[in-house]
């Protein structure tokens, strides 16, 4: 089994060092003894969910809710290109963070909500800033499930017209669409820059928004014979396009 991982200030990895004591503590480290009940020489990583990771093992615990691990080895993980964002339609109901959750395990690494002209959900006030909230926090606990050291950016709420300067500045934009003309896994994928794949809403991406796309260098890719909800499009489109640039070899 590998070694389950932890969120860590980033004092705690400032001073990671091989054969350093570390402590992990407030509400991460209440899981890791609590919760995990990890005890003394169980393997363990430790980051800050930006590249930076400490591998190390228990070394013990003291109350509740403090671990101490035995730094082994640091890790700076370098961001990964190209890079895949993903502009995520707003769904109904819990499918956000379904989308965000599956999406992280697969490996995306960032994710921009868009309220699209056709999505039912508005993310407005008080309940918008709760709704991005627990989006992020799924991408965190999703990362950390995943043994991620780099935990999936989650920019806040686009509209279209905001989305078009991420679209014609990215190496290469595909709008997922059942009618698109070209199967996004035969698209020729550059292997350094940005690649942004666009995820409608259940109602289907606007007319006037497929021709603004188009005018941003977007074009529409088909997934294949089926067509997918938006909650699980853009994970079987990250992961075609992750095979397809070698990031998964």
């Amino acid at each position: 089994m590998t070694a389950p991982v932890f969120v860590a200030d980033a004092a705690v990895l400032d001073a990671a060092r091989p054969g350093a004591v570390l402590a992990l503590t407030g509400p991460e480290g209440r899981h890791a003894v609590s919760v995990r009940r990890l005890r003394a020489g169980e393997d363990v990583v430790l980051t800050d969910g930006a590249g930076r990771g400490a591998y190390g093992t228990v070394a013990g615990a003291e109350g509740a809710d403090r671990l101490l691990v035995t730094c082994a080895e640091v890790v700076e993980e370098p961001a990964p290109s190209p890079r895949l964002t993903v502009v995520q339609a707003l769904p109904k109901g819990d499918r956000g963070e379904l989308a965000v959750e599956t999406m992280t395990e697969t490996g995306v690494d960032a994710v921009v909500p868009w309220t699209a002209a056709r999505c039912v959900t508005r993310w407005r006030a008080e309940r918008g800033e709760k709704s991005l909230a627990k989006w992020r926090a799924t991408a965190r606990e999703a990362g950390k499930q995943a043994r991620r050291l780099r935990f999936p950016e989650i920019a806040g709420p686009h509209s279209t017209k905001e989305l078009l300067p991420l679209l014609a500045g990215a190496a290469f934009t595909a709008v997922l669409h059942e009618e698109g003309a070209a199967p996004l896994a035969a698209a020729e994928l550059p292997r350094a820059g940005e690649i942004v794949l666009v995820v409608g809403p259940e109602g289907g991406v606007a007319p006037e928004e497929l021709a603004a796309f188009a005018d941003a260098g977007a074009g529409a890719y088909r997934l294949g014979p089926t067509v997918l909800r938006t909650s699980t499009a853009g994970t079987a489109a990250g992961a075609v396009v992750l095979a397809a640039t070698g990031r998964w070899s």
